[in-house]
């Protein structure tokens, strides 16, 4: 379909859109440097963190609770995705978003001052709530400001600014927690977020029409509490009893599938059941997923191989940590001129060639090997990441019609933040399970991630723990290996022929 087509398809009927897209061009420049602002803090929260988990770990510790930290926010932001995209079409725009910020610099600010690992769990659960509508938002926004022959370039700029905020990310990171304190990773979200928030507040300026939309909460609340259900157990099934765990992952599964049954008769689903039985989106909602499992295990783990088992200092795994960053613009690039001169199909399979690669050599990382394998694995997995990621967004949106086309980007995107939250259990639950076969204590754990107690720990204790460590995260990276082979499946599961010339929709 031509972008002429397109356009005059694209309903605008007064209300918020067209008020929205009504505004003078400087207030229009403003609003986008708002919402990059809103994108740059989020893109840089997705890859801070997981720089200085050793030294957090190392002042609070439970180390068994590693990677709630992360599932938790993760968790939260996924399943406030499709909600806030409810709540926008309802309350408007502008509303919603600075709702957002706001339950997300809240959530940064309690982080800073969390006294344990569970209160900074708890905390991250404020932050991601108000994640999820951060960059869904924010995209409305801008789609609303622009024509769609503008948004081309203006999308092109805003994925630049994620790549760059992913980059930052690490570095800053490093850089805070060698000078200042833990807290500062937290903190430095909130002045960006306030002048963002301030800049919305004088400058955007909506209409009163709004959409009658129903939201479904029965099929959020079914998400939440089977996806939380299964999270728990997977995570905790070292520190449970075997019947309790069994119990745990049953009402799970209960959950889930009435969370299916449910969502198959929901006039307006949380996530459209019917919709997935599109050959195009099963394939890509399925790779996303795992794609989104992938990249928790090359990222968030990666910092503990380097600091807990290898030794080195924060600055290196943070250079380590935007590798990938760095890589998935080649890939995405790359995919854009291979998809125009053949098809999603093929695309899709040359991109998991870069993906099974590295994961095979993050299969092989152990405590001698030399740094530069974990960076070329990491290179590696952010460069098929970059072609298999874009190309199935790209199928996806060509496959369904104009008025499908959110709710099916949104599905996809709702399936790699849960794909990032079930890894982010299952690998810390992998590493729990290794841990408690060696009988490690959880204070010696703690210990060896801060780099200040550690040279106070004898060399006889230290190599038998960095070997459980390691041996765990060796278990982690092999799955993520099968996790590839899954998005070579899926790749598979692509119809032939189709490109975006000829998408089939």
């Amino acid at each position: 379909m031509s972008e002429r087509a397109e356009s005059k398809r694209e309903p605008i009927r007064g209300g918020i859109a067209a008020a929205t897209a009504a505004a003078p061009a400087s207030s229009r420049g403003l609003v986008t440097a708002a919402a990059v602002a809103v994108i740059l803090i989020s893109s840089i929260e997705g890859t801070i963190v997981a720089t200085v988990m050793p030294q957090i770990v190392g002042e609070l510790g439970r180390f068994d609770l590693f990677s709630w930290v992360f599932t938790a926010y993760l968790l939260t932001q996924a399943v406030t995705i499709p909600i806030y995209g409810r709540l926008a079409d309802i309350y408007g725009r502008k509303r919603m978003l600075l709702v957002s910020v706001g339950l997300f610099l809240l959530g940064s600010l309690m982080c800073g001052f969390a006294g344990g690992m569970l209160s900074l769990i708890a905390f991250r659960v404020v932050q991601g709530t108000g994640a999820g509508g951060l960059i869904p938002l924010a995209q409305t926004v801008v789609g609303d400001l622009y024509t769609p022959v503008e948004r081309a370039r203006i999308q092109g700029w805003l994925s630049s600014v994620w790549a760059i905020g992913s980059i930052i990310g690490p570095l800053l990171g490093a850089f805070l927690i060698q000078h200042t304190i833990w807290p500062m990773v937290f903190w430095v979200n909130i002045p960006i977020g306030a002048v963002a928030a301030g800049m919305l507040i004088l400058w955007l300026h909506e209409g009163l029409g709004h959409k009658n939309r129903r939201i479904d909460y029965p099929g959020a609340i079914l998400m939440v509490s089977g996806s939380g259900l299964l999270m728990f157990a997977v995570v905790q099934a070292t520190h449970l009893d075997t019947a309790l765990v069994v119990a745990l992952l049953l009402a799970a599964f209960v959950l889930l599938t009435l969370l299916v049954l449910y969502e198959r008769r929901a006039p307006e689903p949380m996530i459209p059941i019917a919709l997935l039985q599109n050959r195009i989106i099963a394939a890509g909602t399925i790779g996303c997923f795992a794609l989104g499992a992938i990249m928790m295990g090359a990222t968030a783990f990666l910092s503990l191989y380097i600091q807990g088992v290898m030794g080195r200092s924060a600055v290196l795994a943070g250079l380590l940590l935007m590798t990938p960053s760095l890589a998935w613009p080649i890939g995405s690039s790359a995919g854009g001129w291979i998809m125009l001169k053949t098809s999603y199909r093929a695309t899709t399979l040359i991109g998991t060639a870069p993906l099974i690669l590295g994961c095979a050599l993050m299969v092989l990382l152990n405590p001698a090997s030399a740094v530069l394998v974990a960076g070329f694995g990491v290179a590696f997995v952010g460069i098929g990441m970059g072609l298999t990621n874009n190309t199935y967004t790209v199928a996806i949106q060509g496959s369904v019609d104009w008025n499908q086309r959110g709710v099916a980007t949104s599905t996809m995107s709702f399936m790699r933040q849960t794909g990032q939250s079930i890894g982010a259990a299952v690998f810390g639950g992998t590493i729990n399970a290794q841990l408690a076969d060696t009988g490690a204590g959880a204070d010696i754990t703690d210990r060896i991630m801060d780099p200040a107690f550690r040279h106070t720990i004898s060399s006889e204790t230290i190599a038998p723990l960095t070997q459980a460590i390691a041996a765990g995260l060796h278990h982690v990276y092999l799955i993520t290996a099968v996790l590839a082979l899954l998005v070579l499946a899926t790749a598979l599961m692509l119809p032939k022929g189709l490109s975006p010339h000829r998408h089939g929709s």
